[in-house]
């Protein structure tokens, strides 16, 4: 079997501070999808390159400090690593990292990608817009010649299940129409799977992945599912058990961990 985990760290020295490590050490994955790492290369020098046993690989934010930031963390070493996806705007803010596990038998991709927010204002809305547009062709590129599995905060809930209060949240950032849709597209044009959802395709609240800070959002379970693997068909496949771990909080995102049936 392969175990994967992604997890929005929100902050790697912090996530780490409340125990995150630790569960990893126990849980024991192949591999750990980060996104918001929030730390330069010197803030992972002496500390970070491993992570529970596992060897780091990171693409940071050139942009600003303490900002974004991906990784993956792997038991196995990788035939290549390819930092960014070849869009200036967007790889400065450290958003993409695919690691390829390349074998006679399988061409294998795995991704941590970290997909903008556009909560803070119609100017950030517009460049996740730009984010979509652009990242939708790199996709369906990669598909054609590669199995993979991408995972990460894409920072948009699919469907009404998807959400505790989706009626309210209509016109905010994150399950906008046009989001929604380009999910739509990925899952329905392109044939990529949403693997949590080919597993438990009905669950609402305990599919929930993100909780805001305010209003006692994470006691109440007023959640977003806003984290994903998303795989190319036979690999989607092959899925065979998932995991939102809610025990602890490590941050303001739930680690999601699936389990295929296959090993590198």
């Amino acid at each position: 079997m392969f175990k994967l985990t992604s997890l929005n760290l929100n902050g790697i020295r912090s996530a780490t501070a409340k125990g995150a490590e630790a569960w990893l050490e126990k849980n024991r994955p192949d591999c750990i999808c980060v996104q918001e790492i929030k730390a330069q290369a010197p803030d992972l020098a002496g500390r970070f390159e491993t992570l529970a046993g596992l060897r780091g690989h990171f693409h940071l934010a050139s942009v600003k400090k303490g900002y974004s930031g991906v990784g993956v963390y792997t038991r196995h070493e990788p035939s290549e690593v390819i930092a960014g996806y070849g869009v200036g705007e967007f790889d400065a803010e450290g958003r993409y990292l695919e690691l390829r596990f390349d074998t006679p038998r399988r061409k294998l991709s795995v991704i941590s990608a970290y997909f903008p927010s556009g909560s803070s204002g119609p100017e950030r809305q517009a460049a996740k817009f730009r984010f979509l547009d652009g990242f939708y062709p790199v996709l369906a590129r990669l598909k054609a010649g590669r199995e993979f599995i991408l995972c990460g905060d894409l920072n948009i809930a699919h469907k009404e299940i998807d959400l505790k209060n989706w009626k309210s949240n209509q016109k905010n950032s994150g399950f906008l129409p046009e989001e929604r849709a380009w999910m739509t597209r990925v899952i329905d044009d392109m044939g990529l799977v949403d693997v949590y959802r080919r597993l438990r395709p009905d669950t609402t609240g305990e599919a929930y992945t993100w909780w805001s800070n305010r209003g006692q959002a994470y006691a109440k379970n007023v959640g977003w599912r806003l984290d994903y693997h998303l795989a190319t068909p036979a690999t989607g496949q092959l899925a065979r058990t998932e995991a939102i771990y809610k025990d602890e909080k490590f941050s303001d995102h739930a680690p999601l961990t699936i389990e295929y049936d296959f090993a590198l």
